[in-house]
């Protein structure tokens, strides 16, 4: 989480700087705060609040041509000014900015305090500061190298000193960082999003690793016991569209975002279905037909919505190469002391490949000797470079907090993944081609789902008055309902809870009422007739039921008590879930927009969890 901006070159950095928050504000946006270093040495400004907050009360005579900054999302004390970052020494001569927790900071803290030093903040951060100004070491490279190795836990941290004008030092363990090439200038990032205005050239440092960066360029080393060893860190031409990180016509990115899926969802697929063998044509895994055929097993970990499509997922691998497949929250995943066995095949999921629970999970397979692929959205990330292998999610930038097109295209990576195993497995032919025809529809029908915005408008009005929600599905359906609660929760602030359908009886149904709507998916499979008498159930309380069903799928008498019905085309069984849950971002979207939230930064939350 929080976004981290570093500038060094020929131009004032503060409008820079700023400019690069704004765009990283998606990571963070409890508090936020500059510091630049000029002829009259460092400056600090920091205000809690968003971004414009800070600008709006920057002062007139904020000059320097080195600066960095820093947009948090609060972890240690409230989001206040004090605990905004950077943060300081003493004297004013060091500035850090943090990403990260720091297991020992209250050892450190007491430590510091039992040396007579009054710490100013909450934070863990601000040790650092204090550590890196009472260091000896000669070089600000060798000064933080030492303060790091007292250091326990996750960091990606930017320094500026006073004492050495020329440079700013970066480091990473855990927590993204990535060095901009510019001309005759250089800018640093925790996201490419705040460097694709300036270059395209960038750099990811790895964790252990250490970078000097001055206007003329920069240098990266490797934080050792016995000191720090030169790395050959070679900067890279990224393949991206600026005009991606800008929200256009669009009052927010998750509007733009949701209606980017079908061109999104053709860009996954595209070149990667093979209809001659009706199998899915996935190079990236770097595993052959006979190496996927040797699996027993598929374990897909990832986290929140990576999670739960992770649920579709696994079912889909179970229904279509009858192999044993099951999800699970990468967070708690490693704490368990997992078994790890040699056929099972592991897939990690994350849009931003620096989910920190994830990226754990993936390395504690490794150490056991364990087979990872990743399905990941963006080039060059933390678990990208980790893994074995995987698909690249191609679903473009996805700024806004919940997750839409890259969710969607998760499910359809877990598609051509789920085709290309049964197919060297049990999996026909005709099956194959089945199903490898029903990919390529997807698009298309998602635009379809799309096109009845106003109508799905009107329902999510509805669901807004409601303080309480139950989501409902069986089977295939019940990820999907997971997915649309979780939706529901983080941008609305409503309490969303999923359920299986038959679980009903067993408890929650002593909480349906009048005041508390179901929204039911219903698709039009072998369990269409017990889903909807479970429905009746609902409505013989007086709940309020929503239906995501198939126009093939007959309510009966149930139909004059849904408040909402909702239709979406059918494919095949097996793909439904993911067009079943297009509708549920549109509603989740729609409620947030009559509550008048901020729905690409909703409260509490920020887009790529970096902090365990």
């Amino acid at each position: 989480m929080c976004g981290i901006v570093g500038y060094i070159g020929t131009q004032q950095a503060a409008p820079l700087l700023l400019e690069g928050l704004t765009r990283l504000e998606h990571r963070g946006y409890d508090s936020a705060g500059v510091a630049v270093l000029g002829g009259s040495g460092l400056k600090v400004a920091k205000r809690a609040g968003r971004v414009r907050d800070l600008a709006d009360g920057l002062p007139k005579r904020f000059g320097g041509k080195i600066g960095i900054g820093h947009t948090r999302w609060a972890t240690h004390g409230p989001a206040n000014d004090v605990n905004a970052h950077p943060h300081t020494d003493e004297l004013s001569r060091v500035a850090v900015v943090h990403n990260g927790i720091i297991d020992n900071a209250a050892a450190l803290r007491a430590e510091l305090a039992d040396d007579g030093l009054v710490l100013t903040s909450d934070t863990d951060t601000e040790v650092l500061a204090h550590l890196v100004a009472r260091s000896s070491a000669k070089t600000l490279e060798q000064r933080i190298a030492e303060a790091l190795g007292r250091v326990e836990g996750t960091y990606g941290i930017a320094v500026a000193h006073a004492d050495f004008p020329d440079r700013l030092v970066v480091a990473r363990n855990g927590s993204p960082l990535i060095i901009g090439v510019g001309d005759h200038e250089m800018h640093v990032a925790s996201d490419l999003a705040a460097l694709v205005r300036y270059t395209t050239t960038v750099a990811h440092l790895d964790d252990g690793e250490m970078a000097t960066i001055t206007a003329a360029g920069f240098s990266t080393y490797r934080i050792e016991a016995t000191g720090l060893a030169a790395t050959d860190r070679r900067a890279k031409e990224v393949d991206i569209d600026p005009e991606a990180y800008d929200a256009g016509e669009h009052d927010s990115f998750m509007h733009k975002e949701l209606l980017e899926q079908p061109a999104r969802a053709e860009a996954v697929l595209r070149g990667r279905l093979d209809e001659r063998f009706g199998t899915g044509h996935l190079g990236g895994l770097n595993l052959d037909a006979r190496e996927l055929r040797a699996f027993r097993r598929v374990k897909v970990l990832g986290c929140g919505s990576a999670y739960y499509v992770g649920q579709m997922g696994a079912s889909l691998l179970e229904e279509l190469a009858r192999i044993p497949a099951d999800a699970e929250a990468a967070s708690e995943f490693r704490y368990r002391n997992p078994i790890v066995e040699p056929d099972t095949l592991y897939v990690a999921v994350s849009q931003s490949g620096e989910t920190i629970d994830t990226l754990l999970a993936v390395q504690e397979v490794q150490r056991k000797g364990g087979r990872v692929i990743g399905l990941v959205n963006v080039v060059g990330s933390a678990i990208a470079r980790q893994v074995d292998g995987g698909i690249y999610l191609h679903s473009g930038p996805e700024v806004a907090v919940a997750s839409t097109k890259a969710l969607t295209n998760m499910f359809l990576a877990f598609g051509m993944l789920a085709v290309q195993l049964g197919r060297v497995r049990d999996l026909s032919i005709a099956d194959g081609k089945r199903l490898i025809t029903g990919l390529t529809r997807i698009p298309e029908q998602i635009d379809q789902v799309l096109a009845t915005e106003a109508d799905l408008a009107l329902v999510a009005k509805r669901l807004a008055e409601a303080e309480s929600l139950f989501f409902v599905g069986r089977v295939r359906g019940f990820p999907v309902a997971r997915e649309g609660a979780q939706k529901f929760k983080e941008i609305t602030y409503r309490h969303a809870e999923a359920y299986q359908t038959s679980e009903l009886k067993h408890g929650p149904l002593a909480l349906i009422s009048p005041e508390v709507p179901t929204v039911a998916i219903v698709p039009d499979d072998e369990l269409v007739e017990r889903n909807v008498a479970a429905l009746h159930e609902i409505a013989a309380r007086g709940g309020p039921l929503v239906v995501v069903t198939h126009d093939s799928v007959d309510l009966g008498d149930l139909e004059s008590l849904v408040v909402g019905r909702i239709d979406v085309p059918r494919n095949e069984r097996e793909l439904d879930p993911i067009l079943l849950t297009i509708p549920l971002q549109v509603l989740a979207y729609h409620a947030a927009l009559e509550l008048g939230h901020d729905i690409d930064k909703p409260r509490n939350l920020a887009k790529s969890v970096t902090v365990e």
